[in-house]
């Protein structure tokens, strides 16, 4: 499994065609063809290519049993 770095996930923001990742937890998502991540923002509250684990802690109507949805693609690395 690939590890991402926090400058590698930044990349994957779903910005002019580009994928749309995201990390929780330690380990990175792709949301790109989920039409709840369009351009890589998702209502208007969070966009990819970052980690959201505070973000779906503190500030999500939801909780992170909605990523089960979505394909892990790898492990955000911790430096």
């Amino acid at each position: 499994m690939k590890e991402f770095n926090k400058e590698e996930l930044a990349k994957n923001n779903g910005e002019n065609g580009a994928q749309a990742f995201i990390a929780y937890q330690g380990k990175v998502y792709d949301v790109t063809k989920s039409p709840r991540w369009e351009d890589g923002e998702h209502e208007n509250m969070h966009n990819a290519g970052k980690d959201l684990t505070d973000d779906l802690e503190y500030m999500s109507p939801h909780g992170a049993d909605v990523l089960v949805r979505f394909l892990v693609i790898g492990t955000l690395s911790k430096d």
